[in-house]
């Protein structure tokens, strides 16, 4: 007598391969996914955003949807990245900011006195609103596919809002953070709260994965880092652990080589490498606890193919060193980048990696 049977349950994107990575479990393949793999590489980006400025698309829950979703579509990578930026929590709690075109934020009255910091406000919930309403629609279109949160740490966020813009020596934010302590560790208490915050939302929508950008961290010494930076990351880090165990934490930096020990401490599950250190130095640095994610150069990618391979060969290879690895670039995907390269170095990392 025949039986009915029964539907296997789908693993959905708790279990998938980045998480699985992530938590130093086993896996079938790399998984791979790319910083601003949803961004100006490719030509349907560029023609939705056409006519609308950074921030609205930001805000717009129709437009983050489909942007994130792109990359995933197009390169079928094993995760998306929200799409965003690190400093719309700073926008939601009433910064006068913009992203311009080509320069990057910029803010209309820096952080440079007590008062100022007093015009900062902390960041609930009910203030970014289309934030959870984006993730939430992206979980659903995601199905197994887990979607990847995101926020700038305290450090990078203040060097934003010191410097009242991108800046090359961070002269500013040295001179606050050595001139003044006290001011500067409750500026990066504040923003500590709103980074936890900002992560916290997105992981109570569904994200499977968090990621904490300190994108100007390699501009400080060790020493500078671990007295006036780390514990702010810390308290980030450990927050959302503290509320969300399950959700794996990704620390990146840029240039952060001499800080990977440290900022791998902070908090982190996976230590994020860029593409000036070997994931052999990141395993070694690290002691071999923690999962590793990079770490091609994005220049690479308009090397000839030959060698091209031979160098996406070896950062899988290096990264079976470690107890998990997430193939990345070792920071963004340049605007000029032709997209059917990032598709094949996709297909090129399953492909090798397959156990």
């Amino acid at each position: 007598m025949g039986g009915v049977s029964t539907p296997v349950a789908s693993p959905g994107p708790s279990d998938s391969v980045l998480v699985r990575a992530a938590r130093r479990q086993e896996v079938s393949h790399t998984p791979v996914w790319f910083m601003r793999q949803a961004g100006r590489s490719l030509p349907e980006y560029r023609a939705i955003r056409a006519d609308v400025p950074m921030l609205e698309s930001c805000r717009t829950p129709d437009l983050v949807s489909e942007i994130t979703l792109q990359p995933v579509r197009r390169h079928g990578v094993d995760a998306a990245i929200f799409f965003s930026d690190i400093v719309v929590p700073l926008q939601a709690v009433g910064v006068d900011l913009d992203i311009v075109a080509g320069t990057g934020p910029v803010v209309a009255h820096p952080v440079r006195t007590r008062a100022d910091l007093e015009r900062l406000p902390e960041l609930t919930p009910d203030q970014v609103p289309d934030i959870t309403e984006s993730v939430t629609r992206l979980v659903a279109e995601l199905g197994d596919t887990p979607l990847i949160g995101f926020a700038g740490a305290p450090f990078t966020l203040a060097s934003y809002l010191v410097e009242g813009g991108p800046s090359k020596n961070h002269e500013r934010t040295k001179a606050l953070m050595h001139g003044d302590p006290e001011l500067w560790h409750d500026l990066c208490a504040r923003l500590a709260q709103i980074s936890l915050a900002f992560l916290r939302v997105q992981a109570d929508a569904g994200a499977s994965v968090v990621q904490l950008f300190d994108s100007w961290a390699g501009h400080l010494s060790r020493a500078d880092y671990l007295r006036h930076v780390e514990p702010h990351s810390r308290a980030v880090l450990e927050g959302i652990h503290a509320t969300h165990p399950d959700v794996p934490r990704i620390h990146f930096g840029v240039g952060t080589g001499e800080l990977l020990t440290s900022m791998a401490e902070a908090g982190a599950d996976v230590i994020g490498v860029d593409y000036r250190v070997s994931l052999t130095d990141a395993v070694e640095r690290t002691g071999g606890r923690y999962a590793v994610q990079g770490n091609l150069d994005p220049a690479l990618l308009f090397a000839p193919w030959p060698a091209l391979e031979h160098r996406v060969r070896e950062i899988v290879e290096e990264g079976r060193q470690a107890p998990g690895h997430i193939f990345n670039l070792g920071h963004g995907v340049l605007p000029s980048t032709d997209p059917d390269v990032i598709t094949r170095v996709v297909e090129l990392v399953h492909e090798v990696s397959a156990r």
